[in-house]
């Protein structure tokens, strides 16, 4: 582990290519992951992690750029993990939002983009790990952009402190949008491109849905931000609905709550990975799951049998 001691020693210094390197460890080595994360989590906790999720063409790459950028001029440090389609024949991440990001390169602000690869959820499954690796570097705020796959996105809720839902006037009907689990996570919401025909209609809409509905959150009731990020507007109001957030949580004890809930997720999530690749790695695993099947499809076995079989043996 020389080496990752190595680029330990200069991560803690502050070397962004350290950095990089660490966090391009720990989404492709699970070995290498453990014994990162081992290292930094020590000084894991204070950066406070904000999530943007929506439909695609919700402007979301830009609302970030614009957030990021009136964030770090106010004086903290931001960082950002933009989650990309996975390239279907490299797996990696296609980096599609990079160039709506400009001002936030133009500032120097890290921003890393990761591959899905393939999760449902919105998020790579590296996500919270580059997150921890970003909050122990140093980050006061740590920006999260998920794929853009519509309502599937409910990951985000248990990544982050506070899930920031971005809309558009087409985004259509409110009252069905707020039947998707997605519109059910958001602790603000934000309809973004405001300058567009219908703008007024869908906030109005989406007011009268969030007055009828038991949307509230431990007391806190969504507010809804008009933007166009495009031209930064409405991005004050956006900052300050944040810290509003962020306050409140403190507050009701329910940020420390948030972070120990991740913590148990990281922990249960970890001894599956483990429980899975002991299994993976043994010799006899691709045999062994044909018997099984062959089993199954006899009708001597059922999926569920077979299963508890093989936990048995792990």
């Amino acid at each position: 582990m020389y080496s990752l001691d190595n680029l330990l020693d200069q991560f803690s210094q502050g070397n962004v290519r350290a950095l990089s390197r660490l966090i391009s460890f720990v989404e492709n080595d699970p070995y290498a992951k453990d014994y990162i994360l081992s290292k930094i989590f020590k000084n894991v906790g204070s950066g406070y992690r904000i999530g943007i999720t929506g439909p695609p063409g919700a402007g979301k790459s830009t609302l970030v750029d614009s957030l990021a950028s009136k964030i770090h001029d106010s004086g903290k440090r931001v960082s950002i993990i933009a989650v990309d389609p996975s390239s279907p024949f490299t797996g990696g991440a296609l980096l599609g939002d990079r160039y709506r990001m400009y001002e936030a390169m133009k500032r120097g602000i890290f921003i890393r983009s990761l591959a899905s690869r393939g999760s449902l959820g919105g998020l790579s499954e590296s996500t919270i790990a580059v997150a921890d690796l970003l909050d122990a570097f140093g980050s006061d705020i740590i920006l999260i952009e998920t794929v853009g796959v519509g309502q599937s996105e409910l990951d985000i809720m248990n990544a982050s402190d506070t899930v920031i839902v971005t809309l558009v006037p087409e985004s259509g009907d409110s009252i069905q949008a707020m039947k998707a689990g997605l519109m059910e996570i958001a602790d603000i919401f934000v309809i973004n491109k405001f300058d567009r025909e219908g703008a007024k209609k869908f906030e109005m809409e989406l007011r009268t849905v969030l007055s009828m509905s038991n949307n509230a959150k431990n007391g806190w009731k969504p507010p809804v931000i008009r933007t166009v990020a495009t031209r930064g507007e409405g991005i004050d109001d956006l900052i300050e609905a944040i810290f509003k957030h962020y306050e409140f949580l403190k507050e009701k004890g329910i940020l420390a709550h948030k972070r120990r809930e991740r913590v148990k997720r990281e922990i249960t999530e970890s001894i599956k990975e483990k429980l899975w690749g002991k299994y993976f790695l043994s010799s006899h695993w691709k045999d062994n799951i044909e018997k099984c099947v062959d089993k199954v499809i006899s009708g001597e076995e059922t999926p569920y049998s077979v299963v508890e079989k093989i936990i048995k043996e792990i």
